[in-house]
C-alpha cells in the first residue's frame, strides 16, 4: 500500500488544479482538431459523435480552467466565505452541456439508424479513436493523482467526463470498425446511441455531485470523524458536539462547539481551541474553523435552531 500524500496547502493545491486543468483544455483542443478530421473524411456517426462530445470538453473544461482560478481568490467584503462554489457552479455548467450533447448525438444516431451511410475512411477513423483513447487515458491519470491531493470539485467533475468519454471512445472505435471493414453500418449509428446515453447518464452524475456542494451538503463520515477525533485529542477537552461542516470548492468550512471544565480559565480555553484548530489544519491545510467554547454541564442551549438541530 502506498504511503498517504502529504496534506497541500492553499497555493500548492491551485498550481495543482492549475496545471491539470491546462492540460485537459489541451488535450480537448487535439481531440477535436484530430476527429474532425476523421469525421470529415468518413462521415461516421460516431464519430460525429465524438467529435461533438470533444467539442463540449473543451467548453467545459475552459470553463473548470477560469472556475478554478476564481474559486481560490482570498474571501473579499463581499464574499466572506471566499469563492470556492464558482467550481461547483462550472460542474452544473459542464453537466448541462453534456447533457445537451447527449440529446443531440442520440437524435442523430436514430436518424442514422433509420437510414444508415456507408463509413469511408475506417483505417483513419479507428486510428483517430484509438489516439483519443490513449490521450484521455494520460488526462485521466493526471486528473487522478491531482484529486488525491485536492477537493477540487470542478477538476473531479472534469475527471468524471472524460472517464465517461473513455468508455464512449472505445466504444464508437467498435462501431467505426464494424462499420468501415465488415460494413455493418447499423453499429455505426447504435454505438453513437449508446455514446449519447452514457453521456447523458455522466451528466446526472455531475449534476449531483456539484448540488451536494451547492446544498451544503456534509463531508463524508470518514473525514468527519477523523475531524472531531483531531478536535478532541487533547484530554482537557470534554468533548464536542453540533459539528458542522461543509465543502466550498478547495476549502472546508468547519464549525463546532467544544466542551470544557466550568472552572477552566478563559486563557487555557484559548489556548486547547488554537492547539485544536491546528490539528485540524495539519490534516485540512484549506480549512476556515469557528470553534464555540462551552462550560460543560452548565451552558444553556443557544446558537439558534440551526445549531439545536444539528448533530454529530
Amino acid at each position: 500500500m502506498s504511503a498517504p500524500h502529504p496534506a497541500l496547502s492553499a497555493a500548492e493545491g491551485l498550481t495543482l488544479t492549475r496545471r491539470v486543468t491546462a492540460l485537459s483544455v489541451g488535450c480537448a483542443t487535439i481531440l477535436i482538431c484530430i476527429k474532425g478530421v476523421a469525421w470529415i473524411a468518413g462521415g461516421s456517426v460516431a464519430m460525429l459523435a465524438s467529435l461533438a462530445d470533444s467539442g463540449l470538453d473543451l467548453i467545459a473544461s475552459l470553463v473548470t480552467f477560469y472556475a478554478v482560478r476564481y474559486a481560490a481568490e482570498p474571501p473579499d467584503a463581499e464574499h466572506r466565505f471566499g469563492h470556492g462554489k464558482a467550481e461547483a457552479f462550472s460542474s452544473l455548467t459542464q453537466a448541462g452541456l453534456v447533457f445537451a450533447s447527449g440529446a443531440l448525438i442520440g437524435q442523430e444516431a436514430l436518424r442514422s439508424m433509420l437510414h444508415p451511410k456507408p463509413v469511408e475512411a475506417g483505417v483513419l477513423g479507428v486510428g483517430v479513436m484509438a489516439v483519443s483513447i490513449l490521450l484521455t487515458l494520460g488526462l485521466i491519470r493526471a486528473q487522478s493523482e491531482v484529486m488525491k491531493r485536492t477537493r477540487s470539485v470542478a477538476v473531479a467533475s472534469d475527471k468524471a467526463h472524460y472517464a465517461a468519454d473513455l468508455a464512449s471512445n472505445a466504444v464508437s472505435l467498435v462501431g467505426i470498425a464494424a462499420a468501415a471493414f465488415l460494413h455493418w453500418a447499423w453499429v455505426d449509428a447504435a454505438a453513437g446511441l449508446v455514446v449519447a446515453l452514457w453521456l447523458v447518464w455522466g451528466a446526472i452524475g455531475v449534476f449531483r455531485e456539484a448540488s451536494h456542494q451547492l446544498m451544503d451538503r456534509e463531508l463524508p463520515d470518514d473525514e468527519r470523524a477523523r475531524i472531531l477525533a483531531l478536535l478532541t485529542a487533547d484530554p482537557s477537552i470534554s468533548g464536542v458536539h453540533q459539528l458542522r461542516t461543509r465543502a466550498s470548492g478547495p476549502h472546508i468550512h468547519i464549525q463546532a462547539h467544544m466542551d470544557f471544565d466550568a472552572e477552566t480559565p478563559l486563557v487555557v480555553v484559548h489556548t486547547l481551541m488554537v492547539e485544536a484548530e491546528a490539528r485540524v489544519l495539519a490534516a485540512f491545510p484549506t480549512a476556515d474553523i469557528l470553534i464555540h467554547p462551552d462550560p460543560r454541564g452548565v451552558a444553556e442551549p443557544h446558537g439558534g435552531a440551526f445549531s439545536e438541530a444539528a448533530s454529530l
